[in-house]
């Protein structure tokens, strides 16, 4: 049976929290005791460091077949008002001002476009290895690797492999979403399921490429769904080791029918901290835990850092589909606005590259 005593045991003794923990620990308010021990197990990990990176966000099209309930970013057709999709060869001088100003990650993730064929994805890769090949392209989510095995008749080792093979550094957590198909199947349904996206992402592990994860919270699961998703990527991770860091998403309401049904509620700011400290104490063996501050707010973002978070993301720059959900945030930071953030919450601000190796203490 969970109780305070028997969780700060095994916190401190370095142990694994089961289910039960996870659950009880959701159930309670003292937010402040359950920061404190996922900060025994931050400074264990990284000390005082925080990281962020120097990233660009590209969505190259937000024409897709899927109709998630959650999703505000999305256009069913390329006639709909508001679509749009960039060509591979206009790509490169949309960002080479970033490129130019020290940027050394391409953040690529889009619709799934019924009409344009794997090769567009393909060429994308292509096109910014051949016109940028010192930046890393983490890019596409395991969903948008189904969707391309769907479109080809690949598997989805072939994929991964012909898209390694155009330039694919590494691949962001995106698509989890909730895993539990209680869940799933009422909010997106078309996407590939807990099963496959695990599957995915052991592919890619075993191809390599490092990957990051998810979760998308906030909206109609229950505290029993987060723990079950938890759970379900620490297993994964035992088997493959390939995750680098956990992302907890939270829902926003603006433009979408979730939102709509749920009269536009948002996350609250005890919420977001608990779910990331529960994060931090139930996925010990996931290394980076991210305050994502385009989804936080900075100010959050910066609280979140003594409660668990070690890593702030980056510089962004032209974030597109929180902000089409209500993100009411900057499209972009500059390094000096991470370090100051970082800084005046008493840590020491680091720079890395996507696979996290230090590059600059700030």
């Amino acid at each position: 049976m969970s109780d305070w005593q028997s969780i700060t045991d095994k916190v401190y003794a370095g142990e694994r929290l089961s289910y039960d923990d996870g659950v009880w620990l959701f159930e309670q308010n003292d937010v402040i005791r359950i920061g404190k021990l996922a900060q025994v197990v931050r400074r264990r990990l990284h000390g005082d460091k925080v990281y962020f990176n120097k990233n660009r966000h590209i969505n190259p099209t937000n024409v897709c077949a899927f109709h998630c309930n959650f999703c505000s970013f999305a256009r069913t057709s390329d006639n709909e008002e508001g679509a749009y999709t960039y060509m591979p060869e206009e790509i490169p001088d949309r960002v080479r001002a970033d490129v130019e100003a020290g940027v050394r990650e391409f953040h690529i993730v889009g619709g799934l476009h019924p009409k344009l064929g794997f090769e567009y994805y393909e060429d994308l890769l292509r096109v910014l290895k051949r016109e940028f090949p010192h930046i890393h392209l983490k890019a596409f989510t395991a969903v948008e690797i189904d969707f391309f095995a769907q479109l080809t008749g690949l598997s989805h080792e072939e994929v991964l492999t012909r898209l390694i093979d155009a330039g694919l550094d590494s691949m962001p957590g995106g698509g989890a979403e909730i895993f539990h198909w209680e869940v799933r199947r009422k909010i997106c349904p078309e996407k590939a399921n807990m099963e496959v996206w695990l599957a995915i992402h052991d592919t890619a592990h075993r191809l390599g490429l490092k990957t990051n994860c998810t979760m998308l919270y906030g909206h109609i699961e229950k505290p029993e769904h987060r723990v079950h998703h938890m759970i379900a990527l620490r297993e994964q991770q035992d088997r493959s080791g390939g995750f680098q860091v956990f992302i907890p998403l939270a829902f926003h309401p603006e433009e979408n029918n979730l939102g709509r049904r749920l009269h536009r509620q948002w996350t609250t700011g005890v919420d977001d901290i608990k779910t990331l400290a529960i994060s931090r104490l139930m996925l010990d063996n996931i290394p980076h835990l991210k305050a994502y501050w385009v989804m936080l707010t900075p100010e959050l973002a910066q609280v979140a850092l003594s409660f668990g978070a070690n890593d702030m993301d980056g510089t962004i720059i032209e974030e597109k589909i929180y902000h089409e959900a209500g993100a009411r945030t900057s499209q972009q930071m500059t390094v000096r606005q991470l370090a100051k953030f970082i800084r005046a919450a008493g840590y020491t601000p680091v720079e890395r590259d996507t696979v996290y190796n230090e590059l600059a203490v700030y």
